[in-house]
């Protein structure tokens, strides 16, 4: 008995696993909410408060919808989108995506419809949608985008259809060779002047249908309800505000060549060339302020450096002046003057022998003395001593 107890304990584990993995499956179903279908896969995850893209989707997913969550569409929710290869149609509406980055759908490749709206995108990079060769609808209304050209649309060959109602548009640069069948442009704050010119003139010369277009209207200069692409913009106004706007630049050029001229004076204003005619120097840059304020700083430090090795030497040179020798010449002019007193004193008559006063040159003074000091008692020292 004990060993048909053994044998039944395999089909029983395997039994256990198996019912694991059911469920395992089954609350990964439920959790992603998808449903199956023998042509596609659609998965709903709108509204659970997201803030990321879930990672546990099946792989072949055909449909997914994102709306009404915390989606930011960072890189960790661009390298989960990459997984789904079979995606065709996108919902990522009324999430909180403020920038569209390069190649946030890069491996989508067979996606048809993209709805990005109900947003805070303001800034859309040029190759924001690189890679989305299939794509046909694209939808960008109720957002902040107030900047925006057709590059970043130029790469997707099959646009038909783009929705850019309700932004921040004043302006809306377009190719001539960009090719739609459908744009929405109505709610925003189109400025009907010289910049949106080629706008008009695309949506005039091609078959472009401009859906909702009586409440696509100019917002600046006037504010009547008339469409931007009937508005009376002239091609001939516009090139004239074009050439004032370059005499306004050649205007201010001018100044500054005035301004410069002080610089300039300081300079050759012209030179010979090699064929012997003078040709005029071009003017002076910027970088001359630079090149004067190094050349300044360098001669500054040498100086400077120069006056501290000196300093010394000069200090000393300037004191050795209090402490000068007596020059030989006003020695021997002292002595003669020392003579010529002793002559002129009296000389007693009873006395055959004259003094005789012995004189020695001093070469070296003290530290206070100026020079010799005549002593006028030394006959009478003498006389008292014989």
């Amino acid at each position: 008995m004990l060993p048909l107890r053994s044998n039944r304990k395999v089909p029983n584990m395997k039994l256990y696993w198996l019912v694991i993995w059911a469920g395992t499956m089954f609350l990964n179903l439920v959790t992603a909410d998808c449903n199956i279908t023998s042509q596609a896969v659609s998965c709903e995850e709108s509204g659970k408060n997201l803030f990321n893209i879930p990672n546990n989707l099946l792989q072949n997913v055909t449909k997914l919808s994102l709306k009404n969550n915390k989606i930011t569409l960072e890189d960790h929710d661009k390298e989960i989108l990459g997984r789904f290869i079979n995606l065709t149609e996108l919902h990522l509406n009324e999430n909180n995506i403020t920038v569209l980055y390069n190649c946030s759908f890069y491996n989508l490749k067979k996606l048809r419809s993209l709805d990005i709206s109900n947003n805070c995108i303001s800034t859309v990079h040029k190759a924001a949608f690189a890679g989305l060769n299939e794509l046909s609808v694209l939808n960008l209304s109720h957002n902040k985008i107030a900047q925006l050209d057709s590059d970043p649309f130029t790469s997707l060959e099959s646009l038909t259809v783009l929705n850019l109602q309700y932004n921040f548009l004043k302006y809306f640069h377009i190719k001539s060779s960009f090719k739609l069948i459908k744009i929405v442009l109505a709610g925003n704050p189109w400025n009907c002047s010289c910049d949106l010119l080629d706008l008009q003139a695309w949506l005039t010369a091609s078959n472009v249908t401009l859906e909702n277009e009586s409440n696509t209207t100019c917002a600046f200069p006037n504010m009547e309800k008339i469409s931007i692409k009937t508005a009376a913009i002239q091609p001939a106004d516009c090139k004239t505000e074009k050439t004032s706007l370059e005499n306004t630049v050649t205007s201010t050029a001018a100044v500054n060549l005035r301004s410069s001229a002080l610089i300039t004076a300081l300079t050759p204003n012209n030179f010979t060339g090699n064929n012997g005619t003078h040709t005029a120097l071009p003017l002076v840059g910027k970088s001359w302020t630079f090149l004067a304020g190094v050349l300044g700083f360098v001669l500054s430090t040498t100086l400077l450096i120069f006056t501290a090795v000196k300093c010394p030497a000069w200090y000393h040179h300037l004191m050795s002046y209090r402490h000068r020798r007596l020059e030989e010449n006003y020695s021997e002019m002292f002595e003669q003057e020392f003579s010529a007193d002793m002559n002129s004193s009296p000389v007693s008559a009873t006395s055959s022998e004259e003094p005789v006063v012995i004189f020695e040159k001093v070469h070296a003074f003290g530290d206070e003395e100026d020079g010799f000091i005549e002593d006028k008692y030394i006959d009478t020292c003498v006389n008292e001593e014989h």
